[in-house]
């Protein structure tokens, strides 16, 4: 089960949230990356004018339940050099767990010797 504590944390102070409609989705921080990602029309992109944060968090997570495996959800605000500055809050593959690897010692590797002719 994916852990939203961070999400949830951040979308309280969030300007906007913004999703790509297949793995990225965005915690927008401030205004200068919210008129970012309406430049590069993203679309979904929902402001705090248009839902409060626990709207946004149930929305986040629609978003992240609709999303291709390669999801990802950061936070992304502007330092004060004027850059775009990236958080991780829920990272790519951070809640998959393949069956193979469900019992298996974290770090140990599985190989697979079976034999196949050719």
């Amino acid at each position: 089960m994916t852990n939203f504590d961070s999400v949830e944390e951040k979308v309280g102070e969030a300007k906007a949230i913004a999703w790509d409609t297949c793995h990225k989705i965005y915690v927008l921080m401030d205004d200068k990356q919210l008129e970012i990602m309406r430049g590069y029309e993203y679309d979904p992109l929902i402001t705090d004018k248009e839902q409060t944060p626990e709207e946004m968090l149930i929305t986040l997570k629609d978003w992240y339940a609709s999303s291709c495996g390669l999801r990802f959800i950061e936070a992304v605000s502007t330092n004060y050099e004027n850059l775009a500055c990236f958080e991780s809050l829920i990272g790519q593959g951070e809640d998959e767990v393949e069956e193979d690897e469900e019992d298996t010692t974290q770090g140990a590797t599985i190989i697979d010797l079976t034999y196949k002719s050719i």
